[in-house]
C-alpha cells in the first residue's frame, strides 16, 4: 500500500468510526449504550450491512499500528503473587547512570534531582502498564520506576479468585495486589506512586489498608483522572433518563454475556468500527488527536475479554475510599484530570483536591480520560514536578534526621 493511499485509508476508518458512534448517539442514550452490548452478542449477523469494506478499514488499522509503536517500551520483567495466588506481572525500568542520562536528569528535575525512589504506576480499567508510554519514555533511565499490569488484564494472569472461586472483584483486593507488586519490585526505598482511573482508586486502597507503607515509605502521590467514590451517580455524558435506564439493566446484561464469553468476542471483532468511534469518544477530548493514538487506546480496551469487563464493572459502583485520602496528608500530591473526562469527570478530582487541601490540583484544558496519551507533555512535566518536590522532601527530611 502506497503511503497516500495508507493516509486514505487511515483517514476513512477514522471518519467512519466517528460516524458511527454519531449513529448510535442519534438513536437515543439507552438505545445507544444497549445497542452496542446487543450488537456484541449478536456475532455481527445483522451488523455485516454497516461494515462494508471492512478489507479496507482493516488494512487501515494495520497501518496505524505499524505507524505508531505505542506501547513498545519494556522494561526488566518480574512476577509477583497475589495473596489469592495470581500472577502479577511487572517491569522495572532502572535508573542509568552514564553521563547523557545524567544530562537528561538535570533537563528533567533541574537542581532539584528527586532522591533514589522507585515510582510505581498504577493502570486504569481494560487498559495496561503501556498506556504510560509516554511517560515511560521521558523518564525512562532518569528514575527507578515501576509498570505492571493489573490483575487479568494485559500479561498478568487472570485472577484466580474470580476464575476459580467465583470471588468478586474488589478495589480492596486491587490494593492488596499493589502490595505484592510493590514488595516484590521496590521492597525497600521511598516511593512514589502514580495511579490513573482505577490505578488511582487502587493506589487508595492501598492507602486504606497499608496506612504504616504510606507513613513509612511513600513520598509522592500522583492520582490522575481518578475518584475517591460515587461512581454510580456518572451519567457518561448521557441524559439522566437514559443513564438510569441503562444503570439498571447494564450489571445484568453484562453479568450475561460474561457467561457467553466466545460469543462475545466474535461479535465484537465483527463490530469493531462501532466500538473504535465510541472508544473515541469516551477516552478523547481533542478533535486533532492523533488516529494512531486512538488505535492504540482501542488497542488495548479491545484486548481486555469481556469476562472481564463484566467482572470488575460492580466494584466501581461499590468503591469509596474518600476517608483513605487523609493518609496522604503532609505528601506532595498531584491530582490531574482532563477538563471534559465524561468517565471519572473533572468534578471527581476537585472533590479529592478539596479533602486534601496542600495537593496540586490540575485540570487540563480539552482533555478526555486519556489525558495521559491525549496530551502525554502535561501529564509528564507534572509529574516530573511531583517528583523534584518528592525529592527534595526526602533529602530535608533526611538533613533533619541525621541533624537531630
Amino acid at each position: 500500500m502506497s503511503e497516500s493511499s495508507t493516509g486514505a485509508a487511515a483517514a476513512e476508518a477514522v471518519t467512519e468510526a466517528a460516524a458511527a458512534a454519531g449513529n448510535w448517539r442519534r438513536a437515543g442514550v439507552a438505545g445507544a449504550a444497549l445497542g452496542v452490548i446487543a450488537a456484541g452478542a449478536a456475532a455481527g449477523v445483522a451488523i455485516e450491512r454497516l461494515t462494508v469494506g471492512r478489507g479496507m478499514r482493516k488494512k487501515a488499522r494495520l497501518a496505524l499500528d505499524a505507524a505508531g509503536p505505542y506501547g513498545s517500551l519494556r522494561g526488566m520483567p518480574g512476577t509477583a503473587y497475589a495473596d489469592d495466588g495470581t500472577e502479577l506481572s511487572y517491569e522495572v525500568e532502572e535508573v542509568e547512570t552514564d553521563g547523557e542520562q545524567a544530562a537528561r536528569r538535570r533537563r528533567l528535575f533541574g537542581r532539584r534531582a528527586p532522591a533514589p525512589v522507585t515510582v510505581v504506576f498504577s493502570h486504569g480499567y481494560c487498559l495496561s502498564q503501556d498506556s504510560w508510554h509516554f511517560q515511560r519514555a521521558a523518564l525512562r533511565g532518569a528514575v527507578r520506576a515501576v509498570y505492571w499490569d493489573q490483575r487479568s488484564h494485559a500479561r498478568s494472569g487472570r485472577g484466580v479468585d474470580q476464575a476459580e472461586r467465583d470471588v468478586p472483584v474488589s478495589i480492596d483486593q486491587l490494593g492488596r495486589d499493589l502490595r505484592a507488586v510493590i514488595d516484590a519490585a521496590a521492597p525497600e526505598g521511598p516511593l512514589v506512586l502514580v495511579g490513573h482511573s482505577m490505578g488511582g482508586m487502587t493506589t487508595m486502597a492501598l492507602a486504606d489498608q497499608f496506612p504504616e507503607l504510606i507513613r513509612e515509605r511513600v513520598v509522592g502521590v500522583a492520582l490522575v483522572g481518578t475518584s475517591s467514590g460515587k461512581l454510580g451517580q456518572v451519567n457518561f455524558g448521557l441524559p439522566v433518563a437514559g443513564m438510569n435506564a441503562v444503570r439498571r439493566v447494564l450489571p445484568g446484561v453484562l453479568r450475561t454475556l460474561g457467561s457467553q464469553a466466545e460469543l462475545v468476542e466474535r461479535g465484537r471483532r465483527a463490530t469493531a468500527d462501532l466500538f473504535a468511534g465510541i472508544i473515541k469518544r469516551y477516552s478523547f477530548s481533542s478533535r486533532d488527536v492523533d488516529p494512531a493514538i486512538a488505535r492504540f487506546a482501542e488497542r488495548m480496551i479491545e484486548s481486555t475479554p469481556i469476562d472481564v469487563v463484566a467482572e470488575f464493572y460492580p466494584a466501581f459502583a461499590e468503591h469509596d475510599k474518600a476517608a483513605a485520602l487523609e493518609r496522604f496528608a503532609g505528601l506532595p500530591v498531584l491530582v490531574l484530570a482532563g477538563e471534559k473526562d465524561l468517565v471519572t469527570p473533572s468534578e471527581h478530582s476537585e472533590a479529592i483536591a478539596a479533602l486534601l487541601p496542600d495537593a496540586e490540583l490540575v485540570l487540563v484544558p480539552d482533555a478526555g480520560h486519556l489525558v495521559m496519551l491525549e496530551h502525554p507533555d502535561a501529564v509528564t512535566d507534572r509529574i516530573a514536578e511531583l517528583l523534584a518536590r518528592a525529592g527534595a522532601g526526602r533529602a530535608a527530611a533526611d538533613a533533619g534526621s541525621s541533624s537531630g
